[in-house]
């Protein structure tokens, strides 16, 4: 441990009697506000407070996000969160690049009636923010195929196994009878949590829909001869956020090595108590695990996780990173169709969201969110698919580029934004497709990215082609990041302003066409002529 002073956020949560604070008086206060203690204990609840930026007038609201591992849930629960994005909340939904559904414009009085309204439905957002391990993402299925199916059981696992141990969520939210805080423990956690957030990606070895290496640990299962889980490689220290001033940066992580599939708890619970004990407490900004990682190295993260899970990590050779399109109909293997929409930034409104509520009325179907903020509709019948084409067909059939684009919310909610995220991306795509158009790329479409600001919420840094916010309308570009996120990105320009991107891009892909291979990505065109 450092002997640096603690950050205060550090102190609110060792006094917060694991994590209840005040937040019982807090509820009930008509204050629309919580105090900064209240806050920062929200977010290990799954809320994060929001204040709308260009409409100061307006009182503070609360975002609920859920914890739902690999974005699997049935239309029962989506309806139900469907229902309270009407009833509490702005009337959208957004699905997160973490496979979460975030209800946003909540009011403080009625956080208890939505808690309470999930819990019924088996859903829950406990832990999806703060300081502890978050939402477990995991590779999309649309196929129904056997050997990813397996990743269900593996993913629920580890997302009940790092959960609060403590009785508070149950309390402030659920309304529980109250427990005495003295006589309980936090095993995993410790009475301080976490000094940032964790993240875990879960996928089979050479696939990388979840974009594996910006997580704090990604686990890609390998195979036995039978088909059936054999073990995992495992890969540490990623992350995206930066800052402009080189304080903070990027980084994907790094592989550790193999386990057999029965270490996997112990080995996890070793990652996870070396950050908590070792990680930086003092400077939010530099808390992260890859921080831990760059300072002491992966041998020695290797040699910490050895010492505490009594296993060694094997050596072996590790399977190029392929990503797999999930857009469309697909047929799936126990006969039924499976169909992959395509919804820009994961925004769920209007027509889209009254369309979606009557047809998982009518077919309840299962469904998957992405990573990459989409959806996928799990079951359909021949039957039924005729009807659900004509409805949301469009939204199965997005351009090259649109497929895997992403970017945050940021303004007007979000309080770290420094520019546009959501709202400018479609006008991105325009420009950016024009130019694809005129130089005969389009069926190359880079991977492309934006955030409002450099915290990399949207994973810019391992696009192809990435805006990062780095003023008023100003974006930094990044490019050199792979189709299968397996490379970070550089930066190629500063300060860009957003009437100039086309101008910006032009000469670039002007190059691209004429001296990149036949086949050739922007990315790796990039990483071989530009960096």
């Amino acid at each position: 441990m450092s002997d640096l002073p603690l950050s205060p956020v550090e102190a609110i949560k060792a006094n917060s009697r694991f994590l209840r604070g005040h937040l019982n008086e807090e509820l009930v206060n008509p204050d629309p506000a919580f105090s900064p203690e209240g806050e920062q204990l929200i977010k290990l609840h799954g809320f994060y407070t929001q204040k709308h930026r260009e409409q100061k007038d307006l009182p503070p609201t609360v975002m609920g996000r859920g914890r739902i591992p690999g974005g699997r849930m049935s239309a029962a629960q989506y309806l139900v969160w469907d229902e309270l994005a009407d009833h509490y909340g702005d009337g959208t939904l957004r699905i997160t690049t973490r496979q979460c559904l975030e209800l946003h414009g909540l009011a403080k009085a009625d956080m208890r009636a939505v808690v309470q309204a999930l819990h019924r439905a088996g859903a829950t957002t406990q832990g999806a923010c703060g300081d502890v391990v978050r939402n477990v993402t995991q590779a999309v299925n649309p196929l129904g195929r056997p050997e990813l199916a397996q990743l269900d059981e593996v993913a629920d696992r580890l997302s009940r196994h790092f959960l609060s141990r403590a009785h508070a969520y149950q309390e402030v939210w659920l309304e529980e009878p109250a427990r005495d805080p003295a006589t309980e423990t936090e095993p995993l956690m410790g009475s301080s949590y976490l000094p940032r957030k964790f993240k875990i990606a879960l996928t089979l070895a050479g696939e990388n829909e979840v974009d594996i290496l910006s997580n704090d640990l990604g686990l890609a299962a390998t195979l036995n001869a039978e088909g059936g889980l054999e073990g995992f490689f495992v890969f540490a220290g990623g992350g995206q956020s930066m800052s402009f001033n080189g304080n903070a940066f990027p980084r994907l992580a790094e592989a550790m090595g193999w386990i057999p599939e029965g270490a996997l708890i112990s080995v996890v619970e070793a990652l996870v108590a070396t950050f908590r004990e070792h990680g930086n407490r003092s400077d939010r900004k530099r808390a992260r695990l890859k921080y831990l990682v760059h300072d002491r190295g992966i041998a020695w993260l290797r040699d910490e996780v050895e010492a505490r899970s009594g296993l060694r990590f094997q050596e072996r050779p590790l399977p190029p990173w392929s990503t797999l399109r999930y857009h469309g109909w697909q047929r799936r293997t126990d006969g039924t169709w499976a169909l992959g929409l395509s919804l820009l930034c994961g925004r769920i409104a209007g027509g889209l969201k009254t369309t979606l509520r009557e047809l998982l009325g009518r077919f309840p179907v299962a469904l998957q969110l992405t990573a990459d903020q989409d959806l996928i509709l799990l079951g359909l019948q021949d039957s039924e698919r005729a009807e659900v084409e004509g409805l949301l067909g469009h939204l199965a059939r997005p351009s090259r580029l649109q497929e895997r684009a992403l970017a945050c919310i940021s303004l007007p909610l979000c309080t770290l934004a420094i520019t546009d995220g959501e709202r400018v991306l479609p006008g991105v795509l325009a420009d950016v497709e024009e130019l694809l158009a005129r130089h005969g790329l389009a069926d190359r479409a880079p991977v492309l990215r934006l955030t409002g600001c450099p915290n990399g919420c949207a994973r810019p840094h391992t696009a192809e082609l990435a805006l990062i916010g780095q003023g008023i309308g100003k974006f930094a570009l990044y490019a050199g990041g792979s189709a299968a996120s397996d490379r970070q990105a550089f930066r190629l320009a500063e300060r860009v302003p957003l009437a100039e991107l086309k101008a910006t891009l032009e000469p670039l892909f002007a190059r691209w066409a004429s001296e990149g291979g036949p086949e050739e990505g922007f990315g790796d065109f990039a990483d071989r002529c530009l960096r």
